[in-house]
């Protein structure tokens, strides 16, 4: 005769593990998609700040995998470039957080918790909430960036003004992480119902 209770205490334990299985995947993924996203790379002749695809995948990363594992993805990503991976718009290394995209950086992990904390249900809430979401996830990554290019600047010796500031780390930037948002917003509601951690 089957012993149902014993298949079934075997099934509750290997769910845990396998849930865990497929979210370190997908962390890992997203990580791997930043690192991907910034070798896409556009060199403005006015700032040492480099459009790149990052913040897309960082408000991707946030809004399909939640808040904790937006969080998560972003943080490995910055833990392999700060260990010497050449994974960061400048490289890799300790040095390329202190370099004038650090801010950037250090805001990824907290603009795709704010980005995944945002969303929610999407599905419920609607594409609208998801894009206030991402267009939140680029504050975030601004106020960092900025702050951190001024501080950068400073050290340097280089007097900037706040105008100067947000001409070479925020206004060139704005319309093209806005169309950034608004396609992670589109691409959201496809994408969640692939992604599952059941």
């Amino acid at each position: 005769m089957p012993n149902y209770n014993s298949d079934a205490s075997t099934t509750a334990r290997t769910l845990p593990r396998h849930r865990i299985a497929v979210e370190l995947a997908a962390v890992t993924a997203f990580a791997a998609l930043t690192a991907v996203g910034a070798r896409v790379q556009v060199h403005l002749p006015f700032t040492p700040v480099p459009v790149t695809g990052q913040v897309f995948c960082v408000l991707l990363a946030g809004a399909v995998l939640g808040a904790r594992l937006g969080f998560v993805s972003q943080v490995e990503y910055l833990a392999a470039g700060a260990a010497g991976l050449p994974i960061f718009a400048h490289g890799g290394g300790p040095t390329a957080l202190l370099g004038p995209t650090g801010g950037y950086l250090v805001g990824f992990p907290l603009a795709a918790l704010a980005v995944g904390a945002l969303v929610g249900r999407t599905q419920e809430r609607g594409r609208g909430w998801a894009l206030a979401a991402c267009l939140c996830g680029v504050a975030v990554i601004y106020l960092f960036g900025a702050t951190w290019y001024a501080i950068w600047c400073a050290a340097l010796g280089a007097t900037a003004g706040l105008t100067a500031v947000l001409v070479q780390s925020v206004y060139p930037f704005v319309a093209i992480d806005a169309a950034k948002a608004v396609f992670a917003a589109a691409l959201l509601p496809a994408l969640r119902r692939r992604v599952t951690f059941d």
